[in-house]
């Protein structure tokens, strides 16, 4: 057939409109893009300096020093309370744990758990369509409407509560009596523990099984690690292993745990959109000696607002969206996890109230400063010890315990804590006393004043189980909501 020149100048024409539309419709295609997955790796009671990039010089943790090397470390991260229930509640809610109630340790003796009404951040994942699995421990309530497949989680592998809850503990009859420990798999009992050493090695499995099932769809992983909470208990893979005796066996087990994480992220191409969290619950549980992590150089440990029990490592990796290197100084809490990332899913905030705030353009290195102007140290039931304000760290007068001039305790037997009191404020500069050495309140009256109305405020919020509000300064403290 005789096609003209306007026939042959139309028909080219064509042929370009339709190649540009072609490349439109994939362009289109390639631009869809998947949320990024979320791998949350929580320990039990691990110290400030039980990683090396913190400055563990006798635990080998390559795989977490990579981690940092690649992703970026908080060397101001605190946990939502020195303690492992309240911690949990935390983190996951994104609540100071007494807004909604969860205090101290639960164990199999308590009835109450975490309250249906609030959003984990399983929940407001899975509202996005992401699958959720928990392997390790749980510890907000062993009861069947507080377990984790009743509040957003899909599956689970672990146990209810702390690791020491058994008829093993060193204290058990005297102190305690505690049931057989169960081993869930979601709301199904298989096992009563009579050992825990294969343990950190079948949560690790699972936890890589998970993401090889769901490598095409978005997930949220979490591994709460029962360890290295006492008793301690390693696989034969790693005992003997460290120059810390059987806690850096442990620690070298978890760093180990990591890497097999992170590998199967980069064998199923996962590694560029991943978000994946390194961090503890709270600080060491000093009283067992050689058998408790190092929070130096930190003061004090588990069970206290000093530094040394909400201080800790955090190392976060997110390729496609954090920059690899930093080291951020910043102060962060455990609350600031769940909107921070809620805002890089585009995931809705919970309806309740929640207290912290997204981190995400600090981590981001958008921004030099957090939005939280103070962050507030809560222990026992609701009793306000400390507020962290810019470099300030300051007290209230209020009794905690410490091993200081005590006996520590020995291959898992505890050593006695004594009780010591502050009796008036104290003010530190823990960003150049990191070890909280010096008291300078009488030095900073007007820092003092500052934080005392941040405080104030927030027992108008919270409550405080000790300190009653006094006329003009509740009057001013509620100037500042």
């Amino acid at each position: 057939m005789h096609l003209s020149p306007f026939n042959i100048k139309y028909n080219l024409l064509g042929l370009v409109i339709l190649a540009l539309t072609s490349s439109c419709h994939e362009t289109k295609k390639e631009v869809v893009v998947q949320p990024p997955n979320v791998i949350l790796i929580f320990t039990d009671d691990q110290g400030y300096n039980d990683v090396g990039v913190f400055g563990a010089g006798d635990i080998a943790t390559p795989h977490l020093d990579q981690m940092a090397k690649e992703g970026t470390m908080l060397t101001s991260y605190y946990a939502a309370q020195a303690v492992c229930s309240a911690s949990r509640a935390g983190i996951l809610t994104g609540c100071y744990p007494n807004r909604i109630g969860i205090h101290n340790a639960l164990g199999p003796g308590n009835t109450h758990g975490i309250n249906a009404s609030e959003t984990t951040l399983a929940e407001m994942l899975k509202s996005q369509g992401y699958a959720t699995a928990i392997f390790g421990k749980w510890h907000l309530g062993h009861h069947e409407k507080f377990l984790p497949t009743r509040h957003g989680f899909d599956e689970w592998f672990g146990i209810p509560y702390s690791n020491d809850m058994w008829p093993y503990h060193p204290q058990q009859g005297p102190v305690f009596n505690f049931p057989d420990l169960p081993l869930y798999e979601n709301e199904t009992v298989i096992d009563t523990l009579e050992e825990q050493s294969q343990l950190t090695t079948q949560i690790t499995e699972r936890s890589v099984d998970f993401i090889n099932r769901n490598k095409d769809n978005p997930f949220f992983l979490y591994v709460p690690h029962p360890q290295p909470h006492v008793p301690l208990f390693v696989s034969d893979k790693f005992k003997g292993k460290s120059e810390r005796g059987l806690y850096g066996d442990v620690i070298m087990e978890i760093d180990w745990s990591v890497g097999q994480i992170n590998e199967a992220l980069k064998a199923n191409g996962l590694e560029e959109n991943t978000i994946v969290i390194f961090t503890s619950d709270n600080g060491p549980w000093l009283s067992y000696g050689n058998h408790a992590g190092s929070a130096y150089p930190l003061r004090e440990g588990k069970g206290t607002a000093w530094e040394g029990g909400q201080r800790e490592p955090f190392i976060i990796k997110y390729p496609k969206g954090i920059p690899a290197g930093q080291v951020i100084e910043e102060p962060v809490m455990a609350i600031d996890i769940l909107p921070t990332i809620a805002e890089e899913t585009n995931a809705i905030l919970p309806q309740n109230t929640i207290d912290g705030k997204s981190v995400l353009q600090l981590l981001k290195g958008v921004e030099e400063k957090g939005p939280q102007e103070a962050y507030f140290f809560y222990y026992r039931v609701n009793e306000l010890f400390g507020v962290r304000y810019g470099k300030w760290k300051l007290y209230f007068p209020h009794t905690y315990r410490t091993m200081e001039g005590q006996e520590l305790g020995k291959d898992g037997l505890p050593g006695d804590y004594r009780m010591v009191s502050i009796e008036e404020i104290e003010l530190y500069d823990v960003k150049n006393d990191i070890g909280e050495t010096t008291n300078i309140a009488s030095e900073h009256q007007e820092i003092v004043t500052k934080i005392k109305l941040l405080a104030n405020d927030m027992r108008y919020r919270l409550g405080d189980s000790l300190l009653e509000l006094e006329g003009s300064e509740t009057r001013e403290a509620g100037k500042l909501k």
